[in-house]
């Protein structure tokens, strides 16, 4: 088995485009969660809240034959490839073209306005904003396929749209066609472009936030006051590649995948189960050979749903006990669903890095039916780990845990 390593990072979010200043936002407290005024049109949708990338633009070097099988969520994960491309030092190398780099990548949905041009046609006969790249667009394994073939990358697409675990199997499926010698390296992660039909999704399971006058007050994970969740947009990408692929070609290395768990509660559609969130981070330790003992943090999913934050926390005190630092970066970002497992690997290991982790913003009084954890709250606290976890959960049950390892 191969060794796996990160050797890129990039990423777009509402709080910047780089670690730089995504890592200034977190330390002066600052969401970026705001009211949505053109939300008003659907009266039936009761939260006004979200937390958007503002003036987004493809790059003046795109093509527009690059762009025409782009919808906006493909662009985000087309960008934060790019930029994942960059910082590993690989943009227009050969590696890329020759089979040795697939893609693992995922969104809950594609472009949502394709499927409202094809909800036209089957409401009112009308194909007007229909072409024929509409379904290129709005297809499932979008931001996999416009990825490859926008860096014409010949290794396996490997799609993993699967809502909010998209972008956390796609690196742990990128992971494991490394680790067992399928390929060489891999682009992996995941995107979401905002859409209110997204919001509503939540709003009918009574699971969004409505504090609609005051958007830096949530969400607010873990907290006994939260009132439900916030969506947001971006896109996270990791380039992973073999150690000794990594090592021939003198790649600078952030960290190390050691670990990936994934499994199904097979029960409930939307409804958490903690035993089986539990089986999925001691999947992870047993894929990396670790005790419970070596993991220094963990990066919670942290919804700031009442259901998902008490399964999840009581998941983690059943495999850390209460010593284990547990925060959240939805509390910042909102809830990016298909971004949300890329984007937070990025954050975990620039913190790991950094031995800086960035507390729960709004997290003021733990609700009492969430487990006894070390909830990090308030500045980012100076801690030097070896190990850390990546958790996320999704509808249909399927959970998903990553371990990384500080690169020495």
């Amino acid at each position: 088995m191969h060794r796996v390593v990160v050797t890129g990072m990039g990423g777009t979010s509402a709080l910047g485009d780089d670690w730089r200043t995504i890592d200034a936002a977190f330390r002066a407290g600052r969401n970026a969660v705001r009211s949505m005024p053109d939300w008003d049109r659907y009266p039936d949708l009761n939260t006004r809240l979200a937390a958007p990338i503002a003036g987004f633009a493809p790059p003046s070097h795109w093509t527009r034959k690059q762009l025409r099988s782009m919808g906006r969520v493909s662009q985000l994960a087309v960008y934060a490839a790019e930029r994942a491309l960059d910082d590993a030092g690989l943009l227009g190398d050969p590696s890329i073209t020759d089979g040795r780099m697939g893609v693992a990548c995922g969104s809950s949905t594609g472009s949502t306005a394709e499927v409202k041009a094809f909800g036209n046609m089957l409401l009112n006969g009308v194909t007007d904003a229909l072409s024929a790249n509409s379904y290129v667009r709005m297809m499932p394994h979008t931001t996999a396929a416009n990825i490859g073939i926008f860096f014409s990358a010949k290794g396996r697409i490997i799609p993993t749209s699967s809502a909010c675990t998209s972008g956390s199997q796609g690196i742990g499926y990128a992971f494991e066609a490394i680790r067992y010698g399928r390929q060489a390296m891999m682009l992996a992660g995941g995107a979401e472009e905002l859409c209110p039909s997204e919001a509503i999704v939540f709003d009918a399971l009574y699971a969004t936030s409505q504090k609609n006058q005051t958007p830096e007050l949530t969400p607010r994970p873990y907290d006994s006051q939260r009132d439900g969740l916030v969506i947001g947009e971006g896109a996270g990408m990791l380039v992973l590649e073999s150690l000794d692929h990594a090592q021939a070609r003198g790649a600078r290395i952030h960290a190390e995948i050691v670990g990936f768990g994934s499994n199904s509660d097979g029960s409930h559609i939307t409804r958490p189960e903690s035993a089986t969130m539990q089986k999925a981070m001691e999947l992870a330790l047993d894929d990396a050979g670790l005790a419970p003992e070596a993991i220094g943090y963990v990066n919670g999913h942290g919804t700031a749903t009442e259901q998902g934050d008490i399964a999840e926390t009581q998941a983690t005190a059943a495999v850390f006990g209460p010593r284990i630092s547990l925060s959240s970066q939805k509390s910042y970002l909102g809830h990016t669903l298909g971004a949300c497992g890329a984007l937070e690997s990025w954050f975990s290991i620039e913190m790991l890095k950094n031995d800086s982790y960035v507390g729960t913003l709004n997290l003021d009084r733990v609700d009492p039916l969430c487990a006894e954890l070390d909830y990090i709250t308030g500045q980012p606290r100076q801690a030097s780990h070896e190990f850390v976890m990546n958790n996320n959960f999704a509808f249909g049950g399927i959970n998903t845990s990553l371990i990384f390892r500080r690169w020495p």
